[in-house]
């Protein structure tokens, strides 16, 4: 195996490593959104969408010129066969047809997987926003009920000082102070109900990035156990030669 077909190998066992530690289940989105924020991080992410796109581009060249090689002993092992020529001759091309199907292989699924990991970092990403907008709003829903509850006491407490004096000069207070307290609770009510809204939404939005992401890891799977049926398909190719 040449240099470079070597280098995409090593970069393909790299993917299904980096995709496999990404979905490992006790490790959370917020978790790994304060990984992803380290200052080193920080520094590599102004050169990522150059780095991802100068790789697509060669990935896409070798994937191009494997292909253009598969075609080329394909149809030379096809002329070959019908030729009768020497053994050797015929198990050469045979053994470069089967090098240049391996190459396609290992440079189709690394284009992909680098497109599958591309993705992956962006739903984890996406997703460990949403959880934070959500635990913000949990936090913000138990703060207005928790100032609710206090306005409500704060008016039993008034209402009850109000009653126990029992005079009719206070009659008009009490009403002005009732009516501005409940002006206050319908004013409580209609921000929590705008922040339990709020909250439905965040809560439908992550759903949502949670069902994407696990179809997304099945699609995964699938491939993976297709790529390990195609090497198990080429090794066995391997030893026949």
């Amino acid at each position: 195996m040449t240099f470079q077909w070597t280098a995409v190998a090593t970069f393909l066992y790299t993917e299904i490593g980096v995709i496999l530690l990404l979905c490992i289940p006790f490790i959370s989105p917020l978790r790994w959104q304060k990984i992803f924020t380290i200052p080193l991080w920080n520094k590599i992410a102004n050169y990522w969408n150059k780095a991802f796109l100068t790789i697509i581009v060669l990935l896409i060249v070798l994937f191009l010129d494997a292909i253009r090689e598969v075609k080329k002993y394909s149809t030379a092992h096809v002329g070959e066969k019908g030729a009768n020529i020497n053994p050797n001759a015929f198990d050469h091309i045979q053994m470069k047809l089967f090098r240049s199907q391996r190459n396609l292989y290992i440079s189709g699924f690394s284009l992909f997987l680098w497109l599958v990991l591309r993705r992956t970092v962006t739903l984890i990403t996406q997703l460990a926003k949403e959880m934070g907008i959500q635990v913000a709003m949990e936090i913000q829903v138990a703060n207005t009920n928790e100032a609710a509850r206090k306005y409500m006491e704060e008016n039993e407490k008034l209402q009850q000082a109000l009653n126990e004096k029992g005079k009719c000069e206070n009659e008009q207070a009490l009403d002005k102070a009732n009516k501005k307290l409940m002006q206050e609770t319908e004013i409580l009510k209609a921000e929590l109900k705008k922040t339990s809204q709020a909250l439905s939404k965040a809560t439908n939005e992550v759903t949502a990035i949670k069902k994407q992401s696990e179809g997304l890891k099945k699609e995964y799977d699938r491939l993976i156990k297709e790529h390990e049926r195609l090497q198990s398909s080429l090794e066995g190719g391997k030893e026949r030669l």
